[in-house]
């Protein structure tokens, strides 16, 4: 077996460098397409809330957190109430935030091997910003379905997170339980907050300083894996191989009443979400289909979120299984919902004048969410440089003082 896997990837590895000596130009584009997605919207939209989340940790807010909100995460998560701070972030910010987290708590000693693996695959999901901007929004040109797509997929990650409160049960017995609290303290919540903070000692200018290192080099690393993913998505696509994969997948389709025009922008979303999303968007199929499609890999995360928050918990002893049961969980919970909601959620509230009484009423909330992502894919490279100019002034400055000890 170890001998298969040796010729396993040394193979793709030969595969892939061939494919990018045959298809340079189509490499560097995608290359490209990769990078603008990174530099316009991942980084921007993550930076903030990483760099706010590590020094939420080193104040002690987390603790605070964990104490009140104990009472209620364990007994219907069975995870430790600091994952509430997880789950808020992960959903706030997006992916690959919650694994990231997760992994950060798993170091600290707050929970426990198999908390984290628990936290790990439920607390990660797309960002409202993303499903409402890019996905309705840019991709459908259909702003009324962000508030479909946004309630399947967290309501599909509340699912996932009440089954996966049976993993591990009998390998939790064996590990030693974190301190737990089972009644409400406001007072014991901010005596542990303080206490928290006293015991990381370190100024707000180091706080401030290790919270953007950490978090540019976390940017940097998913910046990598995007770029990646977007070229071996196209080099598949070119080769071939994704028209070989594309007739099982419309066999699949098949037994569940799906357009075969669906087939190719689902293996697409597999690998990367904005690409997939964007050839599903133009597909010859109905609405309702595109839209479970475009739920379930949303939800699934593609293989290339799902490379990242991989390089992020092997820093841990966090396993990678968990998390991608609980994607492939997520996606199918979401796109039940998606059939669920579909009625009550886009077609009652696209055709009742309750909900809106003309198309003139309407214009003025399309243009808002419209005229939002807009200004924001505007503003984001500023932010993008700013960061990546802080964190070199940063370094740089670690690095004179270094030299001059």
């Amino acid at each position: 077996m170890p001998v298969l896997k040796t010729w396993l990837f040394s193979g793709t590895a030969i595969l892939m460098a061939f494919a990018l000596i045959m298809f340079p130009k189509e490499a560097l584009e995608a290359s490209l397409s990769g990078m603008g997605m990174w530099w316009d919207v991942v980084f921007p939209s993550l930076l903030p809330f990483f760099i706010l989340s590590e020094l939420l940790i080193g104040f002690g807010v987390v603790a605070f957190l964990g104490t009140i909100l104990e009472p209620f995460m364990r007994p219907i998560f069975r995870v430790p109430g600091a994952g509430s701070f997880v789950w808020a972030m992960g959903l706030a910010s997006g992916n690959p935030a919650g694994a990231k987290l997760a992994a950060r708590l798993r170091q600290q000693k707050k929970v426990t091997r198999v908390e984290g693996e628990r936290l790990a695959a439920f607390t990660n999901s797309s960002n409202p910003l993303f499903l409402f901007g890019a996905i309705a929004v840019g991709f459908f040109h259909n702003p009324a379905l962000g508030l479909l797509l946004a309630a399947a997929h967290y309501l599909g990650n509340i699912l996932v997170g009440l089954s996966m409160r049976y993993y591990g049960r009998k390998e939790e017995r064996n590990e030693r339980p974190v301190e737990t609290r089972s009644r409400f303290s406001l007072k014991e919540a901010f005596s542990r907050m303080h206490m928290e903070r006293i015991q990381d000692g370190r100024p707000i200018g180091q706080l401030l300083g290790d919270a953007v290192q950490s978090s540019v080099r976390t940017l940097l690393l998913v910046g990598g894996f995007i770029i990646l993913f977007s070229v071996v998505n196209k080099m598949l696509s070119i080769s071939g191989f994704t028209d070989i994969f594309a007739q099982g997948v419309s066999w699949l389709f098949s037994l569940f009443q799906l357009s075969s025009q669906l087939s190719m922008p689902f293996i697409s979303g597999l690998f990367e979400i904005t690409s997939g999303a964007h050839l599903l968007s133009t597909a010859d199929a109905q609405l309702l289909e595109k839209v479970v499609v475009a739920s379930f890999f949303i939800a699934f995360g593609g293989f290339s979120i799902q490379a990242q928050v991989a390089s992020i918990l092997s820093e841990t002893d966090l396993r990678f299984r968990p998390f991608f049961i609980g994607r492939v969980l997520h996606g199918c919970f979401s796109s039940l919902l998606i059939l669920l909601l579909w009625n009550p959620l886009y077609v009652n509230r696209t055709s009742h004048e309750t909900f809106f009484p003309s198309s003139n009423q309407m214009e003025p909330h399309i243009d808002l969410i419209v005229t939002s992502w807009n200004q924001w894919l505007q503003l984001s490279p500023f932010i993008t440089f700013f960061g990546l100019v802080l964190y070199i002034a940063i370094k740089a400055r670690k690095q004179l003082v270094l030299s001059y000890k």
